[in-house]
């Protein structure tokens, strides 16, 4: 038995990678194949990820784009009631940002608007085997112009708080990261106990456990939660003799480590923080979520 602290780690650096390193890197979360991670292994991975229809993994990079229209271009787009779209009206059109999960829908729906046929064919031209399976309609309007997270940095406030994205993941229990996921604005990759073998060497051949914030080590609680976390390896290990990962999980409890990445713009993150760091909060959540809001506070004021 394995048993570590909660922790969180900014991807900022990560949105700064071309797309195709950020959705790879996520994905390969919900395996634990990150040691997989080549030169030229992403693309091999996102054309099956594709391929197979696992959207959320496609959620978790974002383009944002300028694109030129006009009025009725962009009440055509509205009209299509485009959904994980972040829309703002410029002086010369839209200001969009789009998941390439987001891009594919737009694309594959029966009526497709002049504004979504040019954002996602542009997207498509250049990483054309994200959009497998999917009919693109020609373009008709201007290429788009797309920003770089630096341009997005620098735009007013209220505009940041919507098109700038960003990732965290988290070392956490299973019980905080069920509350996590309540957070439907949000779009998520977690760690998978039905993929994750943790009889496997490279998990150590062990469970890992989130340390519990309730109980001092000294504790005869905690001596007690420990015995029961040993008996919960044991009875999963024992399970996978003759069971599968997803059979034999059924035994784990809540206080398990899970890794999930966590994946919205600002203005959700200022949400999440005003819900979880109040003092209604649960004391596992605000352990995690007190110390990310003061690094991120540091760097964005108005969260």
């Amino acid at each position: 038995m394995i048993i570590v602290d909660p922790s969180y780690e900014i991807q900022d650096e990560l949105d700064r990678q071309p797309l195709l390193r950020a959705l790879e890197a996520r994905g390969r979360v919900c395996y634990k194949s990150e040691d997989k991670i080549s030169e030229d292994s992403a693309i091999p991975f996102l054309s099956k990820i594709a391929a197979s229809g696992h959207g959320s993994v496609l959620e978790m990079a974002v383009v944002t784009a300028e694109i030129s229209c006009s009025a009725a271009e962009t009440a055509a787009l509205l009209a299509t009631q485009p959904r994980f779209l972040l829309i703002d009206e410029t002086e010369k059109g839209l200001l969009i940002t789009a998941s390439i999960r987001a891009l594919r829908e737009l694309a594959a729906a029966e009526t497709v608007s002049a504004v979504a046929a040019t954002l996602a064919g542009a997207v498509a031209a250049k990483y054309p085997f994200l959009f497998t399976g999917a009919a693109l309609p020609p373009a008709t309007l201007p290429p788009p112009r797309f920003l770089s997270i630096d341009t997005v940095e620098a735009l007013p406030q209220q505009q940041l708080l919507c098109h700038r994205f960003l990732g965290v993941k988290f070392v956490v229990s299973r019980a905080v990261s069920h509350e996590l996921v309540r957070h439907r604005p949000c779009s998520f990759l977690q760690e998978s106990q039905r993929y994750c073998n943790y009889s496997q060497a490279r998990f150590g051949q062990h469970v890992t456990f989130i340390r519990p914030l309730f109980y001092p080590e000294d504790s005869p609680e905690f001596a007690r939660w420990e015995a029961a976390m040993t008996e919960a390896e044991a009875a999963y290990l024992h399970l996978l003799a003759t069971s599968s990962p997803q059979a034999a999980r059924t035994v784990l409890p809540n206080s398990c480590k899970t890794e999930i990445v966590v994946y919205c713009n600002l203005a959700e993150w200022r949400h999440i923080f005003k819900l979880r760091t109040s003092n209604a909060a649960e004391p596992s959540m605000r352990e995690i979520m007190l110390p990310l809001q003061a690094e991120l506070k540091a760097r964005y004021s108005f969260l």
